[in-house]
């Protein structure tokens, strides 16, 4: 297992949810900290609840932004002279029907959790390289392994970076680069709250899978024992992971059980 203190790492959407849990976890274990999302006051309130809050610096971050995402890499490089471990685990979700989701809303989807994880990482890239190694830890979804209705620009966006990081890890292997995909089921978040329905708008109302779901601070725990085990690929959630061995092995049964369900 991997030693994981003293490690400098960066986690984007670290405002709320699950970045927030980690920012305390990883924190008070010893790491320096760089926190991004879009929203600074929110972040340095994060960094003054944090454990020892002399080791987290705040970098404001918007991921639909993708120009300015070299200029943050040096920001971020400069703050603590180098970054062993990027969290990407900034998005948003969506909860519409695709018969009536406007186009715009797809591409927002996209922007942001997908291309703009995708500049980050790359403009990140040649620093890891550079310094012999590196680790990218990339929260997806049980989304990017199978589909729920309601979430289907969602579902493609994950989807997406499953594919963009088993090929990053094929290829820098080389240059002791690693990647870890984290797929959460229902987790304790706004995520719902937050999440974009057919007009662009946010929902502004939770739903019974989140309000069930794992509290953050748990999810944050088991996610950093993930880490630190370096593991490919992971699943962390209550009885949904079941649908990423049903969609394996039985995919007509995986989508009879997710029609029935009544947790949207």
């Amino acid at each position: 297992m991997a030693q994981f203190t003293d490690k400098v790492i960066w986690v984007t959407g670290a405002s709320s949810g699950i970045g927030e849990a980690l920012t305390y976890e990883l924190n008070k274990n010893g790491n320096r900290l760089i926190i991004s999302s879009r929203n600074e006051e929110k972040l340095r309130a994060v960094k003054v609840r944090c454990q020892v809050p002399e080791n987290v610096i705040v970098l404001s971050l918007d991921l639909g932004d993708f120009e300015e995402m070299p200029g943050k890499v040096e920001q971020a490089m400069n703050a603590f002279g180098k970054v062993d471990i990027l969290i990407n685990n900034a998005g948003i979700s969506q909860r519409s029907l695709i018969i009536d989701t406007q186009f715009e809303v797809y591409k927002r989807l996209i922007e942001i959790d997908y291309l703009g994880t995708i500049a980050l990482t790359k403009a990140i890239l040649p620093y890891f390289i550079k310094d012999g190694g590196g680790r990218f830890v990339t929260v997806t979804s049980l989304m990017g392994k199978f589909g729920s209705s309601l979430r289907s620009g969602y579902c493609g966006a994950k989807h997406a970076l499953h594919g963009f990081f088993d090929v990053l890890r094929m290829e820098h292997e080389k240059d002791g680069i690693a990647v870890t995909l984290v797929c959460p089921g229902f987790v304790r978040t706004n995520v719902a709250k937050n999440a974009l329905i057919a007009d662009g708008s946010a929902k502004n109302t939770t739903d019974p899978g989140t309000e069930k779901g794992m509290p953050a601070d748990v999810f944050a725990r088991k996610m950093i024992n993930v880490i630190k085990r370096e593991k490919f690929e992971s699943y962390i959630g209550g009885k949904e992971v079941i649908g990423i061995y049903l969609k394996r092995f039985f995919p007509r049964l995986l989508h009879k059980v997710v029609l029935k369900s009544e947790v949207v």
